[in-house]
């Protein structure tokens, strides 16, 4: 009887270890390839057979081959993802296991019985029902060339949804074992829990990867179409995210056309990433445009911005730096909240940074803000931009900085030109955060 006991916790002990390696082996990334890829080596290490993952990308498609891994004993092998699509759905060009000893170290025992196991004929409500066939002396679909099962055994096989209870299933895994025992009770149970595991973390990352998608459509949309500016202006504009996983952030910019021929030049940078900080961002270019209506210098409109966010407990700080450019004076009216100063790209190539007041974010309530005005000579280009362009890790921001003032374009580059220069010059295409940049010319008319 104290023999019986002793088993029957040493088979559960066994089984929250397996548990436990399951939950610290699947899900390490937001990746669904990688995930699938996580459960097949995990099935098959633990369970001693080839394993094999078909993911559904949606309902109702075709399933494609994720991820394959084999037994623990076949030296060289691991799991790999093929191609959506790769050789048909749910294709397999992968060679399949040889045959191999015996069970894994550390692995379940194929015997052993947990009261309370889930056993293997059990379902899961609205999935897909395991199947467990064995084909008497007929060597798997997967084996490997001239590794046909001994003498009298036959192949195995085990295939459960990869899904969580009361969801549809993002797919199946499938166990082959082409010698040994049938899969067990205890094993189906395992591999069950494994593939619930698997299925909550893919459905997560497909959540996120939804969300992501989202804000980086409607950050796109909104700094694309910025205000048409007065054609006495050339103006050329760029956003570039920071990668194609990472959370959109609130950068922005902006044109708003004034009166007596002038425009108001914008750009912004809304706190923090994500569909939150894409709202707040079309919020502030909203009431940007409005305050701008009334024709009030930028120091004033920066006033009044700060007060009307201030208001509100919900909306996000800001930094805003505002220009309003007059041709016909030959001069710009700079006011900043918060915001890196802007550059000036002169007709020969050089590039300078303008000196000017810098007050809190937008959304302190202090205000503080305070115009400055400087004479643009023709030729000279204004360029603004977020601190994605230029911050680095671990660098201070004031040798950021000199690094685009140390720049030297090509002379009389125009805005598209200067845009495309400064981008590719301090590697804005693998910045750290967001990049949003404006770039601004008076344009230069002929007379007739």
């Amino acid at each position: 009887m104290a023999e019986r006991e002793a088993e029957r916790k040493d088979v559960l002990l066994a089984r929250v270890r397996a548990m436990e390696e399951a939950v610290g082996a699947i899900g390490t990334t937001l990746d669904e390839t990688t995930t699938c890829r996580e459960l097949a080596a995990f099935a098959a290490r633990r369970l001693d057979a080839s394993a094999t993952v078909d993911l559904l990308t949606e309902p109702g498609a075709a399933p494609w081959r994720a991820a394959r891994a084999e037994p623990a004993v076949q030296p060289g092998r691991a799991a790999h993802a093929e191609p959506p699509g790769a050789g048909g759905p749910a294709a397999d060009r992968t060679a399949g296991p040889a045959p191999h000893p015996g069970g894994t170290p550390g692995a379940v025992p194929p015997t052993a019985t947990i009261p309370g196991a889930v056993p293997p004929t059990a379902t899961i409500p609205g999935a897909v029902p395991p199947t467990a066939t064995t084909t008497p002396g007929a060597a798997p679909a997967e084996a490997a060339p001239g590794a046909a099962p001994l003498a009298g055994t036959a192949p195995h096989r085990l295939s459960l949804p990869v899904a969580v209870d009361g969801e549809d299933p993002a797919g199946t895994v499938t166990l082959t074992r082409t010698a040994g025992p049938p899969f067990t009770g205890d094993e189906t149970a395992l591999l069950r829990y494994a593939a619930r595991l698997a299925a909550r973390h893919l459905g997560h990352a497909r959540r996120l990867a939804a969300a992501e998608d989202a804000a980086l459509h409607l950050q796109r949309a909104l700094v694309a179409e910025p205000g048409r500016p007065h054609p006495n202006l050339e103006i050329a504009g760029g956003y570039l995210p920071a990668g194609p996983r990472a959370l959109v952030g609130g950068d922005w910019f902006e044109t708003v056309r004034l009166h007596f021929g002038r425009s108001l030049l914008v750009v912004g940078d809304v706190m923090g990433h994500g569909l939150d900080a894409a709202v707040d961002m079309n919020a502030y270019r909203t009431a940007l445009r409005e305050a701008a209506a009334t024709d009030l210098p930028p120091h004033r409109v920066l006033r009044h911005l700060d007060s009307v966010v201030a208001e509100d407990d919900a909306r996000r700080p800001a930094t805003v730096l505002l220009v309003r450019v007059d041709p016909a004076r030959g001069a710009a009216t700079f006011a900043s909240a918060g915001h890196l100063p802007p550059a000036v790209i002169h007709a020969d190539g050089s590039a300078e940074l303008v000196d000017l007041d810098v007050g809190p974010p937008l959304g302190t309530g202090v205000g503080g803000y305070e115009p400055t005005t400087r004479p643009l000579r023709p030729g000279d280009t204004l360029l603004l931009f977020t601190d994605g362009l230029v911050e680095r890790r671990g660098e201070d921001i004031d040798h950021s900085l000199a690094r685009l003032a140390s720049l030297r374009l090509p002379p009389d580059s125009g805005p598209d030109r200067v845009v495309e220069e400064v981008l590719g010059r301090l590697g804005a295409h693998r910045a750290e955060d967001d990049v949003a940049v404006l770039a601004a010319r008076i344009r230069v008319r002929s007379h007739q």
